[in-house]
């Protein structure tokens, strides 16, 4: 493949691989594992820990499709760029000393990995973590999207191949299984990510929105690294089951829609309409007959975001990382200030009583109305199909 300085990275890769030693890697590979150095915009910035990887407790969610214009650049809720602006943000976010880049084969499809991929190459591949996803039935060769989602392991060994490709990249740091395909035993998913990584193409593997003892079975079979699921002051589902199951056996956990899709950012008020192709459009919480009500959350945002001297968005997503030392929220934007206004969050912090006193009174107000639509609601916590 082009654009790779280090030709005998992945054989060596794959020789720690199979000598157990992919979590612990040696000082020449600290990079690859995420130990980003600090930047000229950010000389001290803080670390934590995310499974294997050590990154910025911040990290930038790479969603994009394309827009009606050969050069547009759109996310799903009606915020535009272009390519190349897409690709300066994402540089820029490295500049400020952001380490985890989080996307998938079906952003686009493709077009997400493909920005990403001609963003970071060069130095700043090893620098940061590249997070991508397979397990939607997309074509590898047309991006055609058939419906449903295909986890066998043939189909998952043509998409790795084309992510390398697009992402210009020898090796995927954290590639995970974008939903449980229920008519695939999770072991035959997991034995694929170990035979990947056994060939350097894949460092660590991870889960999206799956069943629990899915999570449990693949945990067994080859370690997950990382869970991501939804996870913000406006949905808290995660905190029951899902991050006690991840402290349990030492998985970290990555919230997507960390800013309840703008609402948590001071972005959406009562009298807000959404309109298709806006994804908000079908999302139950954001309906006209609910909304009035769940603005009592951003309220309670705006007035914490005022006493600790930050943004709402910023208060947000230092709620999520005050949560537990190993999660790291990926909030997306097409807009260079939210960029940095998110980044900037890593400086925010809580107090033991104050997090106390927020997290009660973030309990104390119900939400109305599903987290998505059914269709879409019916694709999260399935369960693999049993290994015969």
């Amino acid at each position: 493949m082009k654009n790779h300085p280090e030709p005998n990275r992945r054989r060596l890769l794959a020789a720690a691989v199979a000598l157990g030693a992919v979590a612990s890697l040696p000082s020449a590979f600290a990079q690859t594992a995420g130990a980003a150095r600090a930047t000229a915009d950010n000389p001290t910035a803080a670390r934590r820990r995310l499974g294997p990887f050590e990154v910025y407790p911040i990290g930038l969610g790479v969603q994009w499709h394309p827009g009606r214009t050969p050069d547009a650049v759109v996310d799903l809720y009606a915020s535009s760029t272009t390519r190349q602006g897409g690709i300066a943000l994402i540089r820029r976010a490295a500049d400020l000393g952001v380490t985890l880049f989080d996307t998938a084969e079906v952003y686009g499809p493709f077009l997400s990995e493909e920005l990403l991929g001609e963003a970071l190459q060069g130095s700043l591949r090893d620098r940061v973590v590249v997070c991508t996803k397979f397990g939607f039935d997309v074509d590898p060769a047309t991006g055609q999207r058939r419906g449903g989602v295909n986890s066998r392991p043939e189909h998952i060994r043509q998409v790795v191949e084309a992510q390398l490709r697009r992402l210009r990249t020898d090796r995927i740091d954290l590639l995970y299984q974008h939903r449980v395909d229920p008519v695939v035993p999770i072991e035959d998913v997991a034995g694929t990510m170990r035979d990947l990584a056994r060939q350097g193409k894949v460092l660590h593997w991870g889960l999206s929105e799956p069943g629990l003892q899915t999570v449990r079975r693949a945990h067994r079979e080859y370690p997950v690294a990382v869970i991501q699921n939804e996870y913000s002051m406006l949905y808290r589902g995660a905190e029951a089951r899902v991050l006690p199951l991840c402290e349990e056996l030492g998985i970290g956990f990555v919230p997507w829609s960390p800013l309840g899709m703008g609402f948590l950012a001071g972005a959406v008020n009562a009298a807000s309409r959404f309109e298709t192709p806006d994804f908000r459009a079908s999302v139950p919480r954001f309906a006209p007959d609910v909304l009035p009500a769940n603005m009592a959350l951003a309220n309670l945002v705006k007035t914490w975001a005022a006493r600790k001297n930050a943004t709402p968005a910023q208060l947000s997503l230092a709620w999520l990382a005050a949560q537990k030392p190993w999660i790291v929220p990926i909030p997306g934007t097409t807009n260079p200030a939210h960029l940095e206004e998110n980044a900037a969050a890593a400086s925010v912090s809580f107090s033991a009583a104050e997090l106390t006193e927020l997290n009660a009174a973030v309990a104390a107000i119900p939400i109305r109305g599903e987290r998505l639509s059914p269709a879409v609601l019916s694709a999260t916590g399935v369960e693999a199909a049993p290994k015969r």
